[in-house]
């Protein structure tokens, strides 16, 4: 999909050289995937503290258990 941006231009070549990518769309491309990574870790970070864990949980006994 072709698309117009008005991007920076020297932060863009210096995040292609950076990165030893070969051309800019490479360079945003990885910049939106780490972008979305960030943000879905961010969002589960959320999580922390939040689940109840049984340090006296032993799955090997319930997959064991019919």
């Amino acid at each position: 999909m072709a698309t117009n941006l008005n991007i920076d231009v020297n932060l863009l070549e210096e995040a292609y050289i950076l990165c030893g990518l070969k051309t800019k769309r490479e360079a945003v491309n990885l910049a939106l995937q780490e972008f979305i990574q960030r943000h879905k870790q961010k969002e589960l970070l959320k999580f922390i503290n939040k689940v109840d864990f049984d340090e006296n949980y032993d799955y090997k006994k319930e997959r064991s258990r019919k």
